[in-house]
């Protein structure tokens, strides 16, 4: 069996968020790009822990994303991806974004491709439905744990209340989350390893993206709490009914 994981790049959560072009693109000077935590420690080591077992005989990667992305990808190699596919073209739109995953997906062969639920970037938590939709393939969203037996797939996921099994045929879609894997850490041999593994750059198919950024804005800087001794009942239901806001 073949895996497929989709990588994607986004800034590290400590980075200091600036924009350029008058709040249109974001300003990526300074910015450490790593790999969505939830590709990272969920969808590639689950992949990679199947490999382990004998399920997958190799596990690629692909990300979309220019040449600045392929520091993120090479340590995804170093994790144990066996092989890497950058597809060049830089799209935020995550319909353009799985357009391309599939175009490229569909002739290679793969029995599963794995996702992060989201990326922690824009949030959008849809690319690996697309990805099955083009497809034309079964999906599992949010999954929280992933067995295969054969060529059927056995995928838990969370639901409100509850906790929900599906069984399903392969090539299969899932998109990871929280509890499919525990995060790794790269050792100094597959780091050197990883600098001579392949990394093919693949042409776009310069599909037509569905959405545009219009406008960045950073949200509202937090205000100073305020600060009521017991002494202070009649201050605090005053600035209850005047002050405080319902989010």
């Amino acid at each position: 069996m073949k895996f497929l994981v989709c990588i994607a790049p986004v800034p590290d959560t400590t980075a200091k968020i600036a924009f350029t072009d008058g709040d249109t693109k974001f300003n990526t000077a300074g910015v450490t790009m790593i790999i969505n935590p939830y590709d990272e420690w969920y969808a590639l080591v689950r992949a990679l822990e199947l490999k382990e077992a004998g399920i997958a005989s190799a596990v690629h990667l692909v990300t979309v994303g220019a040449a600045d992305a392929e520091p993120v990808i090479r340590k995804a190699l170093a994790l144990g991806g066996d092989e890497a596919f950058r597809i060049d073209t830089d799209s935020n739109d995550p319909y353009y974004v799985a357009v391309e995953i599939a175009h490229f997906a569909k002739d290679g062969g793969y029995d599963l491709v794995l996702t992060g639920k989201e990326s922690i970037d824009y949030n959008n938590g849809v690319v690996g439905g697309a990805i099955a939709e083009l497809l034309n393939a079964n999906y599992v969203g949010f999954a929280t744990k992933l067995d295969i037996s054969g060529t059927t797939a056995t995928v838990n996921r969370e639901i409100e209340g509850g906790e929900e099994t599906n069984t399903s045929p392969l090539p299969l879609v899932v998109s990871c989350q929280k509890g499919m894997a525990e995060a790794r850490i790269p050792n100094m041999r597959g780091i050197m390893a990883a600098r001579t593994k392949p990394l093919k750059v693949v042409p776009p198919t310069q599909a037509t993206p569905l959405t545009q950024i219009v406008r960045y804005e950073l949200p509202p800087a937090k205000t100073g709490v305020k600060m009521f001794t017991e002494e202070q009942v009649a201050d605090l239901v005053q600035a209850l009914h005047t002050e405080a806001k319902v989010i």
